[in-house]
């Protein structure tokens, strides 16, 4: 006794039998017909047209191992599928699917894995936005709360005689998460006790919009000649080639 290979006559799969027998049956369609048939068209399969009719399983009938023989998996089950529809005449018949064989489904990902991933998606938008939110309109806030009385960090302090209010005109920007960056432009040039008592000032006001005190603060102050670095451990400065600051016009003040 020896095992054999041949294809089947209607669906094109590989159909194992024993070469003691005179018919084979294809497990995927139950077409049976002569292993003789089967052995020549699997010698020879180009140009074979395999039809895909519909058979009934008949009781009693032997069953072998089958598997496809087709190189191209993918267009196989593709052509497989365009017969089915095109020769057969029973709508509600469909052929049975190959296991062996890939279908245009198989290279679909799940429909509930699809779902798993925009929900997951979703949420995870949702939680960054449930945090970055409110996190975003307390500092809008902040910025603007403090915008509002910028004026009080140009008040004198006890060390300096000297009104910052004198200066033709004076730009700000606060940036930061808690606000505790900010630059200042001024039209004239200042000493190093002015620059400290500018930090000190904004220092006091941001501590009083915020409520408390936390976070260390970091101030430039740019001057026509000099830029002024200040924090909580003093104030250094870098002296650079004097420069004309042009005066903005009102809307920008």
């Amino acid at each position: 006794m020896a095992i054999k290979q041949g294809m089947c006559k209607n669906c094109g799969s590989l159909v194992m039998y024993d070469d003691r027998d005179e018919l084979c049956e294809c497990v995927f369609c139950n077409c049976v017909f002569s292993t003789e048939e089967a052995s020549k068209i699997y010698e020879n399969p180009n140009g074979y047209e395999f039809k895909n009719e519909k058979f009934e399983k008949q009781e009693g009938s032997k069953h072998y191992y089958a598997s496809p023989v087709m190189p191209d998996v993918v267009e196989k089950a593709v052509l497989r599928d365009k017969t089915s529809k095109t020769q057969t005449q029973d709508k509600s018949y469909k052929l049975k699917p190959n296991e062996f064989e890939i279908s245009p489904n198989d290279v679909k990902a799940p429909k509930k894995f699809v779902i798993g991933m925009l929900v997951s998606i979703v949420a995870l938008i949702g939680i960054v936005v449930a945090i970055a939110l409110p996190l975003f309109l307390q500092r809008k806030a902040l910025t603007e709360s403090i915008s509002s009385d910028v004026d009080k960090i140009f008040v004198n302090t006890e060390a300096d005689e000297v009104s910052y209010n004198d200066f033709s005109y004076k730009q700000f920007n606060i940036y930061g998460l808690s606000c505790q960056y900010v630059k200042l432009g001024l039209s004239d040039e200042i000493t190093d006790d002015q620059a400290k008592g500018l930090y000190e000032n904004y220092v006091a006001l941001r501590a009083e919009k915020r409520g408390d005190d936390k976070g260390d603060v970091e101030m430039y102050i740019y001057s026509p000649s000099t830029i002024f670095y200040a924090t909580k451990d003093g104030v250094t400065k870098e002296v650079q080639t004097p420069v004309t600051i042009q005066e903005p016009t009102e809307k920008s003040k």
